[in-house]
């Protein structure tokens, strides 16, 4: 059941101060609007909000920066911060601030009314540490929707040490997603350390992460420490999870649940105090289906889904980021270029196979071989090799959904060579169609969970279960 309580609602937008406004008071709460920063000091102290939902650009001030004062003096409400500057920044402002939660204009109205339960049924009182990055130069852009659910989830988890899982195709910016969190996170003065899993031969996975003692097998002529002890205090990133061998993974999965592990050649326990985030581009229940892949290591590790879009799905941030990546190289002492329109109608076009990765490539080639200051449309489709090729059809063009999944399965069987392929087909070809339409659907409905299950017609729990199934990344509340 709702919570009723005293809200205080602060935008210099009277139309939606006043949707909010009745919006809350039909679901039972008391109600106080304020248009800029002077009139929500004076609302505060006299009408004593017990949750505050406030915009970041004030006539007079900037919502963000109150956020501290205001805590300081209120500490046990909590400030729900709305803001149309979706971008990463704000999102880890808000929450370095000490911001309950931070919700992206437009909002969807039922995600906002759950925020307000959320914060009247939890209390709040987050410190603040001086020494947070600046965040002026975060890797991480982009405002389109997938991409703020990607922004919620990490702000929630920055300040404490649950497992996350980055699940997305390969140059989608992982690496990144892993850095920002330790970044933002309290053991960022500690080691962030990386390794790469299908990098490292199968022999030597073991020594590499746990490290091993003089003489422990040949070649050993001293102890050398691994990446758990290197990352003490700090954050490892285990990247490719799916590419590590079974027997890695049971050592992995004793160090998880103990906490301890001890190196190649000794028996000495050494207390892992580290915050595990992995990444796969791989479907990981597959991997389990097949047998590669441990399915208790998997649950252990996907506590905290976070899952990266392709950028062919995240169009609207193309252009964004391309702009970005030439700054940076400009920044690293290439010419500075610029983008005219018409190539950035162009490179929206495109499909990116190689994702944000690519993006970055093509961008640092057009800055570095191209003369002329002004990128053109015709400069993008020669870097991109199409010459006058004509661009990616579209989606109304492509052949139906049952033909498709018919080409997808003649190209699947003639990939086996005339033998049958692994058993249980059936479960992973569902399993391909209801991924996409599971992630998709999350996304055209802003990751609200109760929308998406009457939109595909099932029921909450089934849509639950088969994300935690499928490894889809639903958006993680702050109660989980």
């Amino acid at each position: 059941m709702t919570m009723a309580g005293r809200i205080l609602v602060c935008d210099d937008d009277a139309a939606i101060r006043t949707v909010v406004r009745e919006a809350l008071r039909r679901a039972g709460h008391t109600v106080e609007t304020a248009a800029n920063a002077a009139e929500l000091r004076r609302a505060i102290r006299n009408f004593r909000p017990q949750v505050l939902l406030t915009d970041v650009i004030l006539p007079d001030g900037n919502g963000l920066d109150l956020v501290p004062e205001l805590l300081a003096d209120n500490p046990h409400m909590p400030i729900i911060v709305l803001s149309a500057q979706n971008t990463f920044t704000t999102a880890m402002r808000a929450t370095e601030q000490g911001a309950f939660d931070y919700l992206p204009k437009p909002f969807d109205l039922g995600e906002l009314m759950q925020a307000v339960d959320d914060a009247l049924a939890q209390g709040l009182s987050t410190g603040i540490e001086d020494d947070a990055p600046a965040g002026e130069d975060l890797p991480l852009i982009g405002r389109s929707p997938p991409m703020q659910e990607v922004y919620r989830t990490i702000a929630r988890v920055v300040s404490n040490d649950l497992t996350v899982l980055v699940l997305g195709e390969s140059g989608t910016g992982k690496e990144l997603v892993a850095r920002a969190i330790h970044d933002f996170g309290p053991r960022r003065r500690a080691p962030f350390v990386a390794v790469n899993m299908a990098a490292i031969p199968r022999e030597l996975i073991e020594s590499e992460l746990f490290g091993h003692e003089r003489g422990a097998f040949t070649g050993a002529a001293q102890r050398t420490a691994g990446r758990f002890e290197q990352a003490q205090g700090g954050t490892l990133f285990l990247d490719e999870i799916g590419d590590m061998p079974m027997e890695a993974q049971t050592r992995l999965l004793r160090v998880l649940q103990s906490g301890e592990f001890s190196p190649v050649g000794s028996a000495r326990a050494i207390r892992a105090d580290v915050r595990i985030i992995a990444a796969t581009h791989q479907e990981l229940p597959r991997l389990i289906g097949d047998g590669q892949f441990r399915e208790d290591l998997y649950y252990r590790l996907n506590v905290v889904p976070v899952l990266l879009p392709p950028l062919r799905e995240r169009g609207s941030d193309i252009g964004e980021l391309a702009r970005h990546f030439l700054d940076r190289a400009a920044a690293n002492g290439l010419p500075r270029k610029q983008l005219d329109p018409p190539a950035v109608a162009r490179l929206e076009r495109h499909s990116w196979p190689g994702n944000v990765r690519e993006l970055e490539n093509l961008m640092r080639r057009l800055a570095a071989l191209t003369r002329d200051a002004v990128i053109t449309q015709a400069l993008v489709e020669q870097q991109l090799g199409l010459g006058a090729q004509p661009p990616m059809p579209a989606i109304a063009e492509a052949a139906g959904l049952g033909e498709a999944i018919e080409q997808h399965l003649t190209r699947h069987f003639a990939g086996y060579g005339g033998t049958l392929p692994p058993d249980g087909l059936y479960d992973r070809i569902l399993a391909e169609i209801e991924r996409p339409l599971l992630r998709l659907t999350l996304a055209a409905v802003r990751g609200n969970q109760l929308k998406a299950a009457r939109l595909l017609g099932i029921n909450r729990n089934t849509l639950r279960k088969k994300l935690t199934d499928l490894g889809v990344g639903p958006a993680v509340r702050r109660s989980e």
